[in-house]
């Protein structure tokens, strides 16, 4: 008699993840498995057409592209040697004979981008890669000196930076900090896509342990129209003065204002030095050192391109021999923010920056005037800001130090969670 074999017994049970659809991989908002990424840098003498050109997009079109595009993105001018960008070809079109893109796409930064999409009808648009902010909290306790410090932590300097020159510029000397000097921090720290650091992105609050005085310092907002931020004290005090020290962060003092100086060069006759100047390679970023708004931006005479600033009814300062301006009059800057960049344009022997220090209509040496402090936060704020640091204090002061820094890094560093998403 014959056996009816139960062949469906002997099918092979279908694959389980041959029912699961691929993940989509997106990058720039396009689906990686319908479009082929090439990628590239803006090399010196590319153009956009060029670049197009080279990848068989005829001038005619290419005109038409940019035309379309410039009000979202000048296309034409605004590309920047060394950054790079990316053509998508649809893989619809893979087997014609002449390849051309759909898509071009320009890194302006690691998280920005423009999108010029020209498969169909011509679209421009810029976008921001998904951002993610990550809070973290540090201790340190300074032998030689807070590089040295952060460094054998693999903590970013970026830290010294902010500490030095953010927070406490007004109230501790970094270069003479002293053995046994500690600190903590609570900061962010930023990430594109998840999973690209791109560095700290701020400093919540610190606490810093100096020649015997605890110093506490919190950000606070205390103007959201114009995003006004200062560090204040446990007691709501501004820890910094009204005006920085210097416009330049890496320069040299070079030359001092001096009305009695004599110049060799005209027969020793006295040259009378109105300015302070402050040396650095061109290039070097200028910062306003108050908040103000621009009164002159422009070239003169042996002033080269320069920019002045009026900080309120008593004080002005002005910025010469700029290589560039990156302010317009009647622009209102903050304090720190980049109005220029250190160059030799008009009367200058080397780069460096010269600086103008006005006070009621007259040029005077910064550096013997007692500045003001900053601005204190209001009587309405303060309630408020006492209300807002309450929590923050109280986990600054529960975090410990760590005696032996260099070996347990892993618990020097502690993570929350995603804290934003842009």
């Amino acid at each position: 008699m014959a056996c009816n074999e139960d062949k469906s017994s002997e099918e092979p049970k279908e694959d389980l993840a041959e029912q699961v659809e691929k993940e989509k991989i997106i990058e720039f908002g396009f689906d990686q498995s319908l479009y082929e990424f090439k990628r590239d840098t803006i090399k010196k003498g590319d153009t956009f057409g060029i670049i197009l050109e080279r990848h068989n997009i005829g001038y005619p079109k290419i005109f038409q592209i940019a035309e379309k595009a410039k009000d979202t993105f000048d296309i034409a001018t605004k590309l920047q040697v060394g950054k790079p960008y990316t053509l998508l070809y649809s893989k619809e079109n893979a087997n014609d004979s002449i390849q051309k893109p759909t898509t071009f796409i320009y890194q302006q930064n690691l998280e920005d981008y423009v999108v010029i999409d020209f498969k169909d009808s011509i679209q421009a648009y810029t976008k921001t890669k998904p951002i993610t902010y990550v809070e973290k909290t540090a201790t340190g306790i300074i032998e030689n000196n807070i590089s040295e410090t952060l460094e054998k932590q693999g903590l970013s300097q970026v830290l010294a930076y902010k500490m030095a020159d953010d927070i406490y510029a007004w109230t501790i000397d970094f270069r003479r900090l002293m053995p046994g000097d500690r600190f903590k921090v609570i900061y962010t720290d930023k990430y594109i896509n998840d999973s690209i650091y791109a560095g700290v992105h701020d400093v919540k609050a610190a606490y810093f342990e100096h020649n015997g005085d605890s110093l506490y310092a919190f950000q606070f907002e205390t103007d959201s129209i114009k995003g006004i931020q200062d560090y204040f004290n446990e007691k709501a005090k501004n820890l910094r003065r009204a005006f920085l020290k210097m416009p330049v962060k890496f320069g040299r003092l070079s030359s001092r204002y001096n009305l009695k100086r004599r110049i060799a060069y005209y027969g020793n006759r006295v040259r009378p030095h109105k300015g302070t100047d402050f040396a650095a390679p061109v290039g070097t970023p200028i910062m306003a050192t108050a908040n103000g708004t621009v009164i002159e931006s422009t070239r003169r005479g042996g002033n080269g391109k320069y920019v002045k600033i009026r900080h309120n009814a008593t004080y002005s300062t002005q910025y010469l021999h700029m290589k560039a301006q990156n302010v317009k009059k009647g622009q209102y800057v903050k304090q720190g923010d980049i109005i220029g960049w250190v160059g030799m344009t008009g009367n200058t022997a080397g780069p460096h920056v010269c600086y103008r220090f006005w006070k009621n209509g007259k040029q005077v040496d910064p550096f013997k005037q007692k500045l003001p402090e900053a601005e204190p936060i209001s009587d309405s704020l303060k309630v408020k800001y006492l209300d807002y640091i309450k929590p923050i204090k109280k986990r600054l002061d529960e975090i410990f130090f760590i005696e032996t820094q260099a070996k347990e890094t892993e618990n020097t560093i502690t993570e929350d969670p995603i804290t934003d998403i842009q």
